[in-house]
């Protein structure tokens, strides 16, 4: 007896993987539903930079013209997000945050990330415009200017260095990335990066809001005009908590393994994205995003070569 499904393939996320991969898969004559919150990561920043063709294009418009072209092949979209994924006999479940359950034969998790900032009064407020994350994203924008570093753990050590490609005026707040050892520091002033150890209190604004620098333990003031910093990054991948998929266990965090086609150890799960690559850019995840839609096709392709040929030997 022939099983049927809502759909062949359920996306759980509509940023830069997720409507890649929708792409492949409509264009693969594949029926397919994208689950969408619009609350992509990068909404935050008012440009792209760094992708090719779409250089400088806003992120919402960007997932805007990618939505209208998977729409163009048939993918269908919902607004809700996922809350439990469950296998089924021939697939898997999944139950939305608004009541409703779609099955499908294979499931792509690409839900990205959420970026936690320190609590520093001031900080959270320039996210994606004074305050930023990634040099590649963002330096050309600041290049020249009085560019702080604001450390989060001792990997902030990695952003002092490189952001000194961008300006000769760089100041590493170095409070949160531990003791730096002499030999590095030394390695900091022959290119005169400074090192302020002094924890930093508040971020301060005009009246504008635009970025002035920061406010220091002791009261003093450190003029600048960008910081760079990064976030405690937390998967949002708590829907397949259900499924013990393998883990890799990252400086960064715990994220879902999955390897380079996009496969977990769950036959029926991929995952493309920061929600398995934290530190993918945009056109990094849209090739994942690419990658893990021919491949599901592919897996599909196979699975229906199989059943068929059961199914002519079964007569």
């Amino acid at each position: 007896m022939e099983t049927t499904h809502d759909f062949d393939v359920i996306i759980i996320g509509a940023g830069a993987a997720g409507l890649s991969a929708a792409q492949m898969l409509g264009r693969s004559l594949r029926s397919v539903l994208v689950l969408d919150t619009s609350n992509p990561r990068n909404r935050f920043a008012g440009h792209m930079h760094g992708v090719l063709g779409g250089d400088g294009l806003s992120p919402r418009d960007f997932l805007a013209r990618g939505r209208a072209e998977a729409t163009a092949y048939g993918v269908q979209f919902g607004a809700a997000g996922a809350s439990t994924v469950a296998e089924t006999a021939t697939g898997v479940a999944v139950a939305t945050t608004d009541g409703s359950t779609f099955t499908a034969r294979r499931l792509i998790a690409a839900t990205g990330v959420r970026d936690d900032l320190p609590p520093i009064p001031g900080l959270a407020e320039g996210w994606g415009r004074d305050v930023l994350h990634c040099p590649y994203c963002h330096g050309w924008e600041v290049r020249g200017q009085r560019i702080g570093v604001l450390a989060t753990s001792p990997m902030g050590l990695h952003q002092a260095h490189l952001l000194r490609q961008w300006s000769n005026d760089v100041v590493f707040l170095s409070a949160d990335a531990g003791p730096i050892e002499d030999t590095v520091a030394s390695t900091l002033a022959a290119r005169d990066v400074v090192i302020e150890d002094r924890r930093v209190l508040e971020v301060t604004r005009n009246d504008a809001g635009a970025l002035t620098g920061v406010r220091l333990e002791d009261g003093e003031h450190v003029g600048l005009d960008a910081i760079f910093t990064a976030g405690e990054l937390h998967p949002q991948d708590g829907y397949l908590d259900g499924l013990a998929l393998d883990r890799d266990e990252l400086p960064v965090g715990s994220f879902i393994h999955a390897d380079f086609t996009g496969k977990t150890n769950n036959a029926r799960i991929f995952a493309a994205g920061n929600i398995t690559n934290p530190m993918a850019n945009v056109p990094i995840s849209m090739a994942a995003g690419t990658m893990a839609g021919s491949m599901v096709n592919m897996d599909l392709v196979t699975e229906d070569f199989d059943l068929a040929a059961a199914g002519a030997n079964a007569a």
